[in-house]
Order: C-alpha cells, then sequence, then structure tokens
C-alpha cells in the first residue's frame, strides 16, 4: 500500500488506533490512510529467553497482560495504555514514571521491522538482547511519529516483574521540601522505579493537598520492608500495595487522559530539564503538575492552549527546552508546538528527506516541524 501511494503521489497518513490524535503535531488528512490496527499478532514469545516480537497493531493492554501471565513486563507505563497500539507508543516515544529505572522505548527496544515507501520490508536488530553489528535503524523510527516509514513488527527485551512492590505517598509542606527529599533518596543506597512529584493541584485526587513525592519500589521482601523504614525517616506519609498502589499509578499514567477528556481546549506542556532545576519548572506551572522527579522530565496541564502558548514563550526565554505535547487540532496551526527544537532539527529533515523525499508521509506530524 506504501509503495503504491508513494508511486502516485499520494500524501498518507499512517495510524494505529488513534489514541493520540492530540499529541504531536496536526494529524492532516492524507489522500490515503493506512491503519497498523489489523496487525495484532504476537509472534514469537520465549519466556525463558526474556524475549518477545508482536506486531505493531497488538494493543498495549494485551500486552501487558500477556507478559504479566509470566510475571514479565515492559515498564514503559505510557498514557492511553488500555487503547493504544505497541506501534503507536514507539512512534510517539511514550512513557512513563518507570522510565527513571529502566529506560525509554529506545532501551527496551531489541530489534524492528518496519516497510518503507519503496515497498520493502526492512529489519533492524533481531530477538537478542545484544545486538552489535551495524546500524540501529529502529532507533530513528522511535519518536517519529509515523513520518519515515511504518512500524509492522517490535521485539522487546523483557524484564522479570520484582517479588514484591510497595509504594509510597510523602507529603511536604514545601517544594523545597520536597526536592530535598527527592535528592536524599537519589543519593540513597536504595534506587526506586518510579519517584514521581505531584503538586498540590495534582495531589488532590490522591487525598493530599500538599507537595507529594509518589515513589514505587521492588525487590524481595527485605529489600522492600527496609525502604518503608528509611522512607518512615524522610516524611509522614503512607504506604500502598497490593489493588491501592495499581490505582495510584494508573491515576498517574492516566493524568493526560483524563485532562484532555474534561477539557476541550486543554493543552499539555511538557518540559526537560536537569535533576537541579526540576524544582523551578515545577514551580511555574500555574495549574496542575507532575515531574518524573528522577529523570528530570515535567508535565504542564492547562484549561486552555492560550495559557500554554503563553507558558511556553516564557519557557524559551529562560532557555528551558519544552514543547506543547498535547492539543486540540483545531488549534495546532496557531500555536508554538516545538518553538526551540535545536540543532539537531537539520538532521532530522536530512533523514526525512532519505526516507520520504516527496515528503508523502505523515505531513506535519512531528509538531508541524517535519
Amino acid at each position: 500500500m506504501l509503495q503504491e501511494a508513494a508511486g502516485r503521489g499520494h500524501s498518507i497518513t499512517l495510524w494505529g488506533n488513534s489514541t493520540k490524535q492530540r499529541m504531536g503535531g496536526p494529524v492532516e488528512a492524507g489522500e490515503i490512510s493506512i491503519s497498523t490496527a489489523a496487525l495484532n499478532h504476537v509472534l514469537e514469545y520465549e519466556p525463558r529467553d526474556l524475549t518477545i516480537s508482536v506486531e505493531a497493531g497488538l494493543r498495549w493492554s494485551q500486552l501487558t497482560h500477556l507478559l504479566a501471565s509470566n510475571r514479565q513486563m515492559i515498564p514503559l507505563d505510557p498514557p492511553f495504555a488500555e487503547n493504544a497500539t505497541v506501534g503507536g507508543v514507539i512512534a510517539s516515544n511514550s512513557s512513563g514514571p518507570r522510565r527513571r529505572l529502566y529506560g525509554s522505548a529506545r532501551d527496551l527496544v531489541i530489534g524492528m521491522k518496519f516497510a518503507t515507501l519503496e515497498g520493502k520490508v526492512a529489519q533492524s536488530g533481531g530477538m537478542v538482547v545484544k545486538n552489535v553489528a551495524g546500524l540501529d535503524i529502529a532507533k530513528l523510527l522511535i519518536g517519529s511519529f509515523g513520518t519515515l516509514a511504518a512500524v509492522a513488527v517490535v521485539n522487546f527485551k523483557l524484564i522479570p516483574a520484582p517479588d514484591e512492590e510497595r509504594s509510597f505517598l510523602l507529603a511536604f509542606d514545601s517544594l523545597a521540601a520536597a526536592i530535598a527529599a527527592r535528592d536524599r533518596i537519589l543519593y540513597g543506597p536504595l534506587q526506586p522505579s518510579a519517584i514521581d512529584l505531584l503538586n498540590p493541584a495534582a495531589a488532590k485526587a490522591v487525598g493530599s493537598r500538599s507537595w507529594t513525592l509518589a515513589i514505587r519500589a521492588g525487590g524481595n521482601s527485605a529489600a522492600v520492608d527496609r525502604y518503608e523504614r528509611e522512607l518512615a525517616n524522610v516524611s509522614t506519609g503512607v504506604a500502598l500495595d497490593s489493588d491501592r498502589q495499581e490505582t495510584l499509578w494508573r491515576y498517574i499514567q492516566n493524568l493526560t487522559p483524563r485532562h484532555l477528556e474534561q477539557y476541550a481546549d486543554g493543552a499539555v506542556v511538557r518540559a526537560s530539564c536537569k535533576l537541579k532545576g526540576v524544582g523551578e519548572v515545577l514551580a511555574s506551572f500555574p495549574g496542575p503538575a507532575l515531574a518524573r522527579a528522577g529523570s528530570g522530565v515535567c508535565y504542564g496541564y492547562f484549561e486552555g492552549c492560550d495559557a500554554a502558548d503563553a507558558w511556553i514563550a516564557g519557557a524559551v526565554a529562560k532557555g528551558w527546552r519544552a514543547v506543547i505535547e498535547f492539543a486540540p487540532q483545531s488549534r495546532k496551526t496557531s500555536l508554538e508546538l516545538w518553538p526551540a527544537p535545536g540543532r539537531d532539527l537539520e538532521i532530522m529533515k536530512q533523514i526525512k528527506k532519505l526516507f520520504d523525499p516527496s515528503n508523502l508521509l505523515n505531513r506535519g506530524r512531528l509538531y508541524r516541524l517535519i
């Protein structure tokens, strides 16, 4: 289909299950629309080898359910996980709270097959955890929003689920106190899988009116008990396990979908910074906000696009790296979605020309820049 459309010079809209239409740049209506949703099979799964190969249209929720039956996981924790496809998660480079310990898609994808506009199916990597030969083309497709090629098959390395997990909510009277506690944890001997910092507006739904650290820890029973003892010396809080902790992380994972559903003109801003800058960025958001406090990624939630646009302008003036990650389709052409992409943009444009010289595939989808 790609080859036929490209041969006729037709523009192409490539998508999975359309869960992230408000993410990135505007979804232009191509002359040809191709969905990968019917490519939804598990091709190869070797639990003992800790690898799996799946087609791009498989729903993320189905994949995680299958792995959970063998106490294994791909801990990306993407938003829209219930209906998002594997290809959509990878193409948008979506991740969540446990990125701090396990990394993003580029750390967990070990191989990929993708279809090009020339009608070829190319392969990068394989089904072993360490691939050392050749250029890893798959890394280019992660986060490309379908502007280079169509992801068809993705191979993952799997992570064994910890024997036991427990989560903790620690409340603080001030942002400075929360950041100080975050630093104490980061420099300590125990390393949680997730350290999220919620401002009071975002923490209301979890029963807190203060700056709140949400911490997820795993290991054997002795290790998890030690987390609880040591965190008790950091601040007052509560420990959650079983269904209660799953409820907490589902809430955090779905902050973005819930916000966009509630506000028709709502926008979500993502800013990346050094760990020492998390406090300043988080304090600048006027409404609900969340920080991956152990990796330096911050999210601000705005009820209207104009407020998000004004915040972005101020962020650029301060030298922060930020994008409007989600916004309504009707507003994207008037917003500065990615005002300061940096020098890498020229390299990205050259790569686009190599894969798609006529600019047919998902035009403008990469924040209107590609």
